[in-house]
């Protein structure tokens, strides 16, 4: 398997969320399945299916994870020496050339991107045009609603 690249705080979320399955979820589906089992005729015992079925899920997000962070490279942007370029965990601030709306944006791992919280995944058409370029450098964009133009007005690596 590839390396998944994450930044720093990409990868003390999954972790986190890691912990909380193991240590809340996990214990709260096995005392389900538990008292479901208590109830009698498995057979016909939707609460223990649902329980069977819960815990089916944890599992399988549990290895998931696990494997992320075992596949994980870390990237902390704030240690990277790229001189002005856009790299992954850099922070972009941009101008729309239409509307002249400024937006700000940071490139992340695909686990981590959120457009509402301005984070978007290294492998998206937007940030696959940044990468690469510097400040003052002007980027075409192929988006659903037809070709963007963007001025990278800063780059910075927090």
């Amino acid at each position: 398997m590839n390396k998944i690249p994450l930044t720093v705080h990409g990868a003390a979320l999954l972790k986190e969320e890691l912990h909380r399955l193991k240590t809340i979820e996990r214990p709260a589906v096995i005392e389900a399945i538990a008292e479901a089992r208590a109830h009698g005729d498995l057979s016909e015992n939707a609460e223990y299916d649902a329980a069977k079925e819960k815990q089916g899920f944890i599992e399988g997000r549990i290895q998931e994870v696990e494997s992320k962070l075992s596949h994980a490279q870390i990237i902390d942007p704030s240690s990277t020496d790229a001189d002005g370029r856009c790299v992954f965990g850099a922070t972009v601030d941009l101008e729309d050339a239409d509307s002249g709306q400024a937006v700000t944006y940071q490139i992340v791992g695909e686990d981590e991107a959120d457009i509402k919280q301005g984070k978007v995944s290294f492998a998206s058409p937007l940030a696959r045009a940044l990468i690469g370029k510097f400040a003052g450098d002007v980027v075409q964009v192929q988006t659903p609603g037809g070709q963007r133009e963007y001025e990278m007005i800063d780059v910075r690596y927090v």
